[in-house]
């Protein structure tokens, strides 16, 4: 099977020098593996881990979940395990904000996000809620781990600004849907996809929190032998910049996949953006290749009337010029 990835220590070992050289000599970059931790760095503890088996929540895998326990207190650590989730911000946030302006036209300058009402999933920490929060706009963070949910809280209290604007939840996206349909202007799945335990599932539960014409952010990694190189190999078990096994490359879902999916649940794809990370300035930047990181804008198809059928999602998006194209923002 040629999707199937052998182990590395399956690996020729000559071979995989050499592959991990010429992928050395192309970037030095090993697509900040740790990011992922992000979001769905939901981890719980062994009680809640037996909670969420016996509930419904299909887009919580609970062995993803439970892998990352023990960093649920290091999110503000920014040289820690989700140092490249901080630096991640630098482009994300700036790729959020604008695209929702773009969209709703007149802003605040002094609070651009303002009216904007935003659930990020997999919040962990806080580390995307709050810079989001700081631009005006109404974040609800949720998280399926409580121990991640404590420490967001913490560090929102040192900000008294931010005491009105983001309020965090130990939730599934599940209880969301059932809490609050089509509550939501935007919602936001940053490294997270690649840990839910049902891609699909999650899309549909996606498409029902949100308001018709809503925006879909996501931002995840490509399924290449490029992202199993850099990504697992490399940052995990050679360089070590994320722990052994943060990462299940089989998980990983590329932008034709992911926009498939989409289509397929009432979404048209916008934007496709490249994204690469350099881990020895650890910083990240856009670039027009998908092969490793990617950054997704999707928009919640408002509902023909009944007098007209219902357009196939891939005739909408021929109305979107820039859709699909990778471009450095």
């Amino acid at each position: 099977n040629e999707n199937k990835i052998p182990e590395v220590d399956q690996m020729n070992p000559r071979g995989f020098k050499g592959i991990c050289k010429g992928i050395c000599n192309h970037i030095a970059l090993l697509k900040s593996d740790g990011r992922t931790f992000s979001r769905l760095s939901t981890v719980m503890s062994s009680k809640c881990t037996a909670k969420w088996m016996h509930t419904t929540a299909y887009t919580v895998d609970p062995k993803e979940v439970q892998k990352f326990q023990m960093w649920a207190h290091k999110w503000w650590d920014e040289e820690g395990v989700y140092s490249a989730l901080h630096a991640m911000n630098s482009i994300r946030v700036p790729f959020i904000r604008d695209t929702l302006i773009n969209r709703a036209g007149d802003h605040d300058t002094g609070s651009p996000l303002a009216g904007v009402m935003l659930l990020d999933i997999g919040c962990g920490g806080g580390l995307l809620s709050e810079p989001l929060g700081r631009l005006g706009a109404m974040v609800t963070g949720i998280d399926p781990l409580e121990d991640n949910i404590r420490t967001a809280e913490l560090h929102k209290s040192f900000d008294p600004v931010l005491d009105k604007l983001v309020h965090y939840k130990a939730s599934t996206l599940e209880e969301i849907v059932a809490d609050a349909p089509e509550a939501f202007t935007a919602v936001i799945a940053s490294e997270v996809v690649e840990h839910v335990g049902d891609v699909e599932s999650f899309i549909k539960c996606c498409y029902q929190v949100l308001k018709p014409g809503g925006s879909l952010f996501i931002t995840t990694i490509n399924k290449t032998m490029m992202s199993y190189a850099l990504g697992i190999v490399m940052a995990e078990r050679i360089m070590g910049i994320v722990p052994a096994g943060t990462h299940d490359w089989e998980k990983f879902i590329s932008p034709e996949e992911l926009e498939r999916l989409l289509e397929s649940n009432g979404f048209v794809m916008e934007a496709l953006n490249g994204m690469l990370y350099n881990p020895l300035s650890g910083t990240w930047s856009w670039m027009q290749s998908t092969s490793l990181n990617y950054a997704v804008h999707a928009v919640k198809i408002i509902p023909p009337k009944e007098s007209s059928s219902s357009e196939p999602a891939s005739e909408q998006r021929q109305e979107q010029p820039q859709a699909s194209t990778g471009t450095a923002l």
